[in-house]
């Protein structure tokens, strides 16, 4: 969808220098950019190869504002903005977004091998695909989509402006907030792992697994994740959370705001993960573990059940994990004594 420059600026906070009228209807790398694209630069070192670019516009920083007074850039309208990446991922968005319409309330729209029950209710503007099934009692926001292949179970609810993408189950019960992304294959609010193990017999009998999962507003769920509901009370993934591809959550664990989990990751159950968290690939963390706000566990760190991580902006590694610096001085005295 095409903005105008002017649009633009204004959508992600940047400085206009040039012609506002211009419009551009995408985003793109400097080597693919056509006249209708969008590129950013946040190094001075990288602004001649925007320049030299056939981009219709360039997101920079401040560094940028010489070369256009200086006409080094031609007719080619700059946004200066103090964050050129955060500015063009906005920018990005803004082109996904509708434009105002007429007033009139979009349709709904659903193909006839959709299944829908007639207690669900969608809001204006929503997409059901392709054999997608909607159980009995849900709630869909208005301009969401379903993809095609979804299950959405009985009394799911899902807020404005989501996109499920294909072959997505919900299990009935769970509650998504809005601008939620789940990508193909995604597994929500399935059963815990939780069993009881009779000492007579040695047999397991399941633990009841009758929580919820509640996923809050601007999350993002990678594909083929899986996340359980609570047993007895609820999982939460709280408000901004991204989610990488094949990442586990277990049951009743709380995900605070903002937090990043990256690919592979596996979360035993009643974990807590404070705000900020970065976690990377292949983390496994066991039960009744607690990752305090702002901490970062590199890929295929682990965290032994019970156990705390502490300390704001402080990196962690190694299994059981421990702060960087003493784990990389363990690395090294082990390369000393092998050498002897």
């Amino acid at each position: 969808m095409k903005r105008s420059l002017h649009q633009i600026a204004e959508g992600v906070g940047a400085r206009l220098l040039g012609e506002g009228g211009v419009e551009v209807s995408a985003v793109a790398s400097m080597e693919s950019a056509t006249a209708d694209d969008l590129v950013f630069v946040d190094e001075e070192k990288h602004l001649a190869a925007a320049l030299k670019s056939r981009a219709g516009a360039i997101i920079a920083g401040e560094f940028a504002a010489g070369a256009f007074a200086s006409s080094a850039a031609g007719n080619r309208p700059f946004l200066i903005s103090d964050h050129p990446k955060l500015a063009f991922a906005r920018a990005a968005r803004l082109f996904r977004e509708r434009t105002p319409g007429n007033g009139s309330a979009p349709q709904k729209t659903s193909p006839s091998s959709a299944v829908i029950h007639p207690s669900a209710v969608l809001g204006p503007g929503v997409v059901v695909e392709e054999r997608a099934v909607i159980a009995k009692g849900v709630t869909i926001g208005q301009h969401s989509r379903i993809g095609a292949g979804c299950a959405i179970g009985a009394r799911v609810q899902i807020g404005c402006d989501c996109e499920i993408c294909p072959n997505v189950t919900m299990y009935p019960g769970t509650t998504m907030g809005d601008r939620v992304m789940v990508h193909a294959g995604a597994v929500l609010g399935s059963d815990g792992f939780g069993y009881v193990r009779d000492r007579k017999t040695g047999h397991y009998e399941k633990f009841p697994q009758v929580g919820r999962l509640v996923i809050e507003d601007d999350v993002e769920i990678g594909a083929n994740a899986t996340i359980d509901r609570g047993a007895l009370d609820e999982t939460r993934i709280r408000r901004g959370t991204k989610i990488d591809n094949l990442v586990h959550i277990g049951h009743n664990c709380q995900i605070g705001e903002d937090v990043v989990i990256a690919a592979q990751t596996g979360l035993s159950g009643s974990i807590v993960i404070e705000n900020g968290v970065v976690l990377g690939g292949q983390v496994g963390i066991g039960e009744h573990a607690r990752i305090e706000e702002g901490v970062m566990l590199g890929g295929q760190g682990g965290v032994l059940p019970n156990k705390v991580l502490r300390g704001k902006g402080m990196a962690f590694w190694g299994t059981p994990a421990q702060p960087l610096r003493e784990y990389l001085k363990q690395l090294a005295t082990l390369a000393r004594l092998a050498k002897k």
